[in-house]
Formats: C-alpha cells, structure tokens, sequence
C-alpha cells in the first residue's frame, strides 16, 4: 500500500460527514434519537400485547409509523451489562465486569480508555452527542487526596470529594453533553445530578424515606446521601426538560449538524414513582402510571422533533435495557391482571426469554416500512454497526465485537444479519441462541431463585432433564420453554455449547469482513 492510500485509509473513517451525504445506502445521515427505557417489559407495550391493561399510545402510534421487532434482545438481563453493550456493541463478559450492578460511587467504568463508542463512532462521523439521563456503567470518584473512592456501599460515597471532576464519565467516551446519574436515579445511594464531569449540588443529608410514598411499588430505595435539588419523584420529568432542551438548542444553532441523542430513562424501575402529573392516570396504580409516564415521555420527544421539523430526518429507536423487574410483575399479574413478562417464561436477571427479550420499535420517515415487522433475531449490541454502515464508517477488529448492522432490516428487508446471538445473565451465566434453538450452558433461570423470590414457585417449571448441566429449547416449538431437550437431543446441544465456547475464546460473536458485518 503507497504511503498516500495508507494515509486516506486512516483519515477517512475519521472524517466528518456533512447531514447531507449519503450513508451507505443513499440516504441523507439521519439525527439519531435512542429512548431507553429501564426494565420494561416485552408485554407492557399494547402493540406487543394485546392483554395489556396499561395504556400506551404514543408507543402504539410510533410502532404504526415505523417498525416493530419482535425477536430483539438486551445484551444482559441486568442494567449495567447491558449498557456497556449497547454503548461499545461488545458483551460485558469480555471485560472485568464480575456480575455486580453499580450503585453508589462505584467504578472505575466499565469502558476501557480508547475503546470505539456508539456516540464516539457518530462524533467521528460529524454528528453532535448528548446523554441525558442515566449512566450507569461505572465512574471514578475521587476522594479528598485526589485517589480514586474503592469500596462499597455508603462508607464509599462519604469518601467522595464531590467538587473534583469525573475522569471516566460520559464526556471521556463519546458524548459532547450529559447531565444525569451516575447510577439508578431513584435506588442507589447517590441522590445528586451530574452535570458534564461534575456535581454542581453535592449530597449533603441522608434521604428521608419516610417523606416518600409508601406503596407496593415503593420499596428498592436505598437511603443514600441526596442532594437539596433532587427530587425522586420528578426524576424522568428533569431528564425530559433537559432533552427537550437540547434538541431546541439544536435546532436552533446547529441545525446543519446531525445529533445522536440517548435519553436514559429512570421509568420504569423500582421504585414505581411516577411524576405528580401522573399518579392515578391509569386504573393500573403506581407502577401502571410510571409506564404510561414512559409512554408520554416518548410522546412528547416526537413530538419536539415534529414541532422542530426534524422528525423527517431522524431515526428514533426505543427500547429497554433488560425485562421487567420481579416484584413489579407479580404484584401487577396479582392486582390487575398486568403481566410485563407476557408471553415468555421469565424476568428480570433470568435467562429465559422474559429476561432479555425486549420492545424494540423504530422510525425513519421514507425508510422504515410504516407499520412493518421484523421477526428477526438482534440484540442491542448490534446498534453500533447500525450506526456505522448508515454512515458509511468502517469499523476496527477491535471494536463492536458483537455488533451486526441491522440497517437492512430497518429498511423492510428480510433478510438474516447476524448468525446466533448471546445471552448473559448478572452472575455471568451464558446462553447462546441460533435460529429457533437455545441453549443455556447452566440449571434454572441462571437468575432469579426460589429461595430469593419464593412466590416465583407458583410458575416455577420442573425440569425434564434436571440431571443434565444445560438447557436446549426449540423456541418455534415450544416459546415458553418448558420442555428441556438436552437428553433427547445431545448433538444439537453439544454442537451449540460449542459454538458458545468458540465465541468466548475468540473474543467475539461477529465477524467482520472490510469493517461491515457478515
């Protein structure tokens, strides 16, 4: 290769790209919006389940506008992993990540320095970026000596010197503006906002639980140190204030700029706290209202992109990081018939298909077929070769390990985009999924257990093959998957346990031929 094309190789990935130019398919580079929701569940939309007693229209509308997924799968079947994934297209397995979901002060972050992000790749590509909302994948905080805080729990929050800046936060990996959390907003010992790499109001008292509403849907809040501006009831409303915010902002002086905006969602996690605007909205109590708050979040981002009119130029995609949380499903089936889990066996932190499967819905005016639907399977891993063919960037070896564009399928072609996905579980459980076949390296749900959730008992499935170290399920046959296979089908159960052993070895799931996904 000449010393010139070695030169252009390098530079031109890197380049920026005018909102005009065409991606590689010919379009003009959308603005990219990403609503992520917090462990809602396949069956808490109404246009993905027809039993659904919580009303959500504004999803429904977005769904008949664009496209639907109904085979689309979070990385992992908690909060943490499952961000780093969506963030770096790469499995949090492959890192240092032990299986513990960040609360309070800790970190460092799970992405490594110099690692390819989804808002680095489109920063590279022109594109201005904001995260507002939650973090959630780890921070250094530094205490009064300028050492990074190591340890748990409130004893490592107290250590924190909150007016030195955040070396390791959202501006360290990608993204131009955040404001936000560090953590779960309303749950996890650290009631402040972050603005850009710092706490402009730091914590000063301990939160005042009794002062909050006391319901079913209340519990999970652990009583941190908070800050005098923070409200954990009108968490989700400041998040929208500030994306509305920005796309003004946007519209008004960099119009000719393309945006990526994530906007990370404390709905619907426990504790259910639906803003004052909402609470009674639905016949549905707490956690019924905090979906449908979720609901018109949505609705109001549409409807700032339309009243801007930037609606025809932006690709919105929403979705969840993981499926609906234990106590809020049994409490829901119990008292109003609600199931967030419907139709799959399974929730939150399992690794049956109500833990990681997940409502994906998205539009692109002129380009996602209006009311379509893909039975695809993909995972939020693959957002980041997404972004990278719709702006014609090339990605490194080293990056988006797990990433497959879906570009095709949001084009209304039916057509086959990655060869199996993976499944992780926050104890580092792994299943691995290939067509219709699925099979858990592990007994039980690699999860949730009886002992923890005893009232989990009166869906609890036997085994067929409890004698076995795995579970094989044909999910064509059997979506609920309640009947093991292993013992009557070993060869398709050894052959899948090695393609799960090679992918981990390999340190990838994707292979990638000139930078795009085969």
């Amino acid at each position: 290769m000449s010393p010139l094309r070695l030169f252009l190789t390098l530079l031109i990935p890197f380049a920026p790209v005018h909102p005009e130019a065409s991606a590689a398919d010919g379009p003009p580079t959308p603005n990219i919006l990403i609503v992520f929701a917090d462990d809602l569940g396949y069956g808490d939309v109404g246009c993905y389940n027809s039993e659904a007693k919580v009303p959500t229209p504004r999803l429904d509308r977005l769904a008949a506008e664009g496209m639907r997924f109904t085979d689309a799968h979070s990385p992992a079947t908690v909060c943490t992993p499952s961000r780093y994934s969506l963030l770096t297209g790469r499995m949090a397995f492959r890192t240092p990540y032990t299986g513990s979901v960040f609360t309070g002060v800790e970190g460092p972050c799970l992405i490594d320095k110099g690692r390819l992000t989804l808002p680095g790749l489109l920063r590279g590509r022109g594109y201005h970026t904001a995260l507002f909302g939650k973090w959630h994948v780890g921070l250094t905080f530094l205490d009064h000596d300028g050492k990074p805080v190591r340890g748990l729990g409130m004893e490592a929050v107290k250590q924190a010197d909150f007016s030195r800046p955040i070396p390791d936060g959202p501006l360290a990996h990608g993204f131009d503006q955040f404001f936000g959390t560090a953590c779960c907003p309303a749950t996890d010992l650290l009631y402040a906002w972050i603005e850009g790499d710092r706490i402009p109001v730091p914590p000063v008292k301990l939160l005042d639980r009794k002062a909050l509403p006391d319901h079913p849907w209340a519990f999970d809040c652990r009583q941190g140190l908070i800050a005098p501006d923070f409200d954990l009831e009108e968490v989700d409303e400041v998040f929208l204030k500030r994306s509305i915010a920005y796309l003004e902002e946007h519209a008004g002086k960099r119009a000719g700029q393309p945006f990526f905006l994530l906007h990370s969602t404390q709905a619907v996690h426990l504790p259910s706290f639906p803003g004052r605007a909402y609470r009674g909205k639905t016949k549905t109590g707490p956690h019924g209202d905090f979906i449908n708050q979720f609901d018109a979040t949505v609705g109001a981002l549409l409807d700032t992109l339309d009243r801007l009119k930037l609606a025809d130029n932006t690709l919105v995609l929403v979705t969840s990081d993981n499926g609906p949380e234990v106590e809020t499903v049994l409490a829901m089936r119990g008292q109003y018939q609600h199931d967030g889990a419907r139709p799959w066996r399974g929730m939150k932190r399992d690794n049956w298909e109500g833990g990681h499967r997940i409502p994906l819905i998205a539009r692109w005016p002129g380009r996602t077929p209006a009311g379509g639907t893909s039975a695809r399977a993909v995972c939020l891993t693959d957002f980041l070769a997404t972004a990278a063919e719709i702006t014609g960037h090339e990605l490194p070896e080293n990056a988006g390990e797990d990433s497959a564009s879906i570009l095709p399928l949001l084009l209304g072609r039916d057509k086959q985009t990655r060869d199996f996905t993976l499944h992780q579980t926050w104890d580092l459980s792994l299943a691995i999924r290939q067509g219709p076949w699925k099979y858990l390296d592990h007994k039980g749900s690699g999860g949730n257990s009886l002992k923890t959730y005893p009232a989990l008992r009166a869906f609890d499935i036997p085994d067929q093959a409890p004698d076995t170290p795995g579970q094989l399920y044909n999910l064509d046959e059997d979506p609920g998957e309640t009947t093991n296979l292993v013992e009557k089908m070993p060869e398709r159960a050894a052959a899948l346990k090695l393609l799960l052993d090679q992918s981990r070895r390999s340190g990838r799931s994707v292979p990638r031929s000139g930078g795009k996904s085969q």
